[in-house]
């Protein structure tokens, strides 16, 4: 077998559009996730830049279940000592309700400099209008 090698120029990369309303949050990070690689392409790299271009509308209507709501915390630390915060899902999604979505995401993509490369390829919009209509994004279900 040899491997593929395709020049990032060269690859075909499509703009699709994910409605997240009522979709579980982890189901939709994932199939993102999955896209933004380009693992469903025949000519998968994985250490290149060859995945599609997600939009997702109506991330403030996603859902979570069970006690997700109240238990799940997300934490970040401002540097300092004793700098912990912690927020609960309902206080994160009510101030920024596309951040609990892009954390998931970016917790399935590989780290360092290519996933922070292809977290730049999806568009996070909490209604449902986006800006990217002239990219004529195909709908994906989740």
């Amino acid at each position: 077998m040899k491997t593929i090698y395709l020049k990032e120029s060269e690859a075909v990369r499509n703009w699709y559009v994910i409605d997240a309303s009522d979709k579980s949050l982890g189901r939709v990070a994932s199939k993102v996730a999955f896209m933004l690689r380009g693992k469903h392409k025949s000519s998968f790299t994985p250490n290149q830049e060859m995945g599609d271009f997600i939009v997702i509308i109506n991330v403030d209507k996603i859902a979570v279940t069970g006690n997700k709501v109240e238990d799940k915390m997300y934490y970040k630390h401002t540097g300092f000592v004793g700098g912990l915060k912690a927020h609960n899902y309902a206080k994160l999604a009510e101030k920024h309700p596309e951040k609990p979505l892009q954390l998931a995401i970016k917790g399935m993509l590989p780290n360092g400099r290519l996933g922070s490369k292809l977290l730049k390829n999806v568009k996070i919009y909490a209604g449902s209008e986006h800006p990217h209509a002239a990219q004529n994004p195909q709908p994906l279900e989740v």
